[in-house]
């Protein structure tokens, strides 16, 4: 019988081969028989009872200009995959939201990683109101009065969208500035605010999740002037070990993890300070750890399903 890995993924055409984790979780795959199926959300459909996919059957090469071939286009029922990856780009919008219900369907007949369920309701940047004892002060309002309270406290404040990723629109307060706020707040609602770590400049640490344990970590350094550690902004990622505070933050949150269907996920803390987002739509940094390392964490990831 055929063994299908079907990948819910973002477009093949913006993928960095060098960091990408995706494509390393499927070349591993393809190491052990199965075949790759990759489709983008748009192509995610239900008919008549069935969850399809409009796919590209595709190789993953190695040690080539183009990092993969396409074997041919593929209508596919995907009750018949073995696993399927969730593992298309944030923002959680409306069309992650739809996919998410749809992918449920079948997810008693699959293996879906991250569940679908846990990914539609473990909020990237909310669901860290769980876990306040291990994060720096936080605040998560649209009220602007409650906001310049908190301003005045702590003086220089991180704003993030709470749906944002990757770095994006994550803005560095040094004073309250109520026309900016007030900008920031018309335009995404509730806001994610944290007083502002400074040992951010030498880097934060990414922790690999895996089925509920630690299985390694990187730091990842901002570029001068720049307080965003992820490396699509440029930061510089290199080995790094866990303080004990870190080790015991990170096992109770793998707990916490494993108890909400969340089989992959990566957690960053600066100033032994969890920040905020827990990564469970698509987890990043396998690839720079490996390089780093050697050690291929893809080859865990399998060998745990």
């Amino acid at each position: 019988m055929k063994k299908i890995l079907a990948i819910q993924g973002s477009d093949l055409k913006k993928i960095n081969i060098k960091t990408d984790t995706t494509i390393l979780l499927a070349s591993e795959a393809q190491k052990k028989g199965y075949r790759i199926y990759y489709f983008e959300p748009e192509n995610l459909s239900f008919l008549n009872g069935k969850v399809i996919a409009f796919c590209k059957y595709i190789k993953i090469n190695k040690n080539k200009t183009k990092f993969y071939s396409l074997i041919r286009n593929i209508n596919f029922n995907l009750e018949k995959s073995k696993v399927i990856l969730i593992r298309n780009d944030p923002p959680f919008d409306n069309r992650y939201l739809y996919t998410t219900f749809l992918l449920n369907h079948i997810s008693r007949k699959v293996k879906i990683i991250n569940h679908p369920f846990a990914v539609r309701n473990i909020s990237e940047k909310l669901f860290s109101i769980n876990l306040m004892r291990y994060m720096p002060p936080t605040l998560i309002s649209e009220n602007l009065s409650e906001i310049r309270s908190f301003f005045k406290k702590h003086k220089a404040v991180v704003a993030k969208p709470i749906n944002g990723f990757s770095g994006n629109n994550v803005i560095l307060f040094k004073t309250f500035n109520a026309n900016k706020l007030k900008k920031l707040l018309k335009t995404h609602n509730h806001l994610f605010f944290q007083k502002f770590l400074p040992g951010v400049s030498k880097g934060d640490k990414r922790v690999f999740i895996i089925k509920g344990k630690i299985e390694g970590a990187i730091s990842r350094v901002p570029k001068k002037g720049s307080i965003l550690s992820n490396m699509s902004k440029g930061a510089k990622a290199k080995l790094t070990k866990l303080t004990s505070k870190e080790v015991s933050a990170s096992k109770a949150i793998g707990k916490l993890l494993v108890k909400n269907n969340i089989y992959f996920a990566g957690i960053d803390f600066v100033e032994e300070k969890l920040i905020g987002d827990i990564n469970v739509t698509s987890p990043t940094g396998l690839a720079a750890y490996k390089d780093l390392s050697g050690i291929n964490l893809a080859k865990l990831f399998w060998n745990n399903i």
